[in-house]
């Protein structure tokens, strides 16, 4: 099965001593696509420099909620020049986490703004982290109602569909009805293995409702490791377990599923000297 891994922070420290190994057995594993998102200034360096290393991966810069606080108006400079690298498919990872609060709600709401006004000023896709406390659904309620003022759409000027979607909602949780809200809105969902959780059953229902062209699927390395998967380290190869539960709640033949996802990684996640 050919697969993607739209989602992997290789470039955090537990990979330093064996990146090259964990690329290795991405690659027999069958992933073919691989999408690194920064969270902060030195975690995007560090995925462009790796990116340098190893021609085919992604790179997304930009803001997580956790750090919010921690990057001012200067900073951010830095961010609105490296939108623009070719390297770059990519804004964030952004959102907003109700859940652990590492940053004040109004920081974050302030920060996922400047994130979605890059993502749309250099025409790329931003990446969105949603995440609400326990038993709530605030920071999906709130996410959806800033996408709808940020002007991301289904469609374009002319009223026909939009080239590709404006936002993924990177591995996804929550509800049926938040996921048909997020589809309207013509944006990509990608799942992780964080759907084999407790509680995370409603993600089997949304895996059905995604239109293939803006489905996706994620390890979240290093986090999040599916069952089979060591726990105390995720790794691109083990997407593989996710992409397989995908063709089993879609009903769809695995091979016919990996080469939609490459197609679907390539339109959404789009660059122009990909090889």
């Amino acid at each position: 099965m050919r697969l993607v891994d739209s989602h992997c922070h290789l470039q955090a420290d537990r990979f330093d001593s064996d990146v090259n190994l964990v690329l290795g057995g991405a690659r027999l594993a069958g992933v073919e696509r691989l999408l690194v998102p920064g969270w902060d200034r030195p975690s995007c360096e560090r995925a462009l420099d790796l990116a340098a290393r190893f021609p085919w991966l992604d790179v997304a810069v930009g803001v997580h909620p956790h750090d919010a606080a921690n990057v001012g108006d200067d900073a951010w400079r830095w961010f609105v020049e490296m939108a623009r690298d070719d390297r770059v498919v990519a804004v964030g990872e952004t959102g907003l986490d109700f859940d652990r609060l590492f940053s004040p709600p109004k920081t974050q709401l302030a920060n996922l703004r400047r994130n979605l006004a890059l993502a749309l000023e250099v025409g790329k896709p931003a990446i969105l982290h949603c995440r609400s406390s326990e038993g709530s659904r605030e920071a999906q309620d709130t996410l959806l109602a800033e996408l709808e003022k940020a002007g991301l759409k289904s469609t374009d000027e002319s009223g026909e569909s939009a080239a590709r979607p404006q936002a993924i909602v990177h591995s996804f949780s929550g509800p049926v009805d938040y996921a048909q809200a997020v589809l309207r809105l013509g944006l990509a969902i990608s799942f992780s293995g964080l759907v084999f959780r407790a509680g995370e059953e409603a993600s089997a229902d949304v895996a059905r409702l995604v239109p293939a062209d803006r489905l996706l699927i994620e390890t979240d390395s290093p986090f999040l490791s599916p069952p089979g998967a060591p726990r105390r380290r995720n790794e691109p190869e083990w997407v593989a377990v996710t992409g397989r539960w995908l063709a089993k709640v879609r009903g769809a033949d695995p091979e016919p599923m990996g080469e939609r996802l490459v197609a679907s990684y390539d339109r959404i996640l789009a660059r122009a000297n990909r090889g």
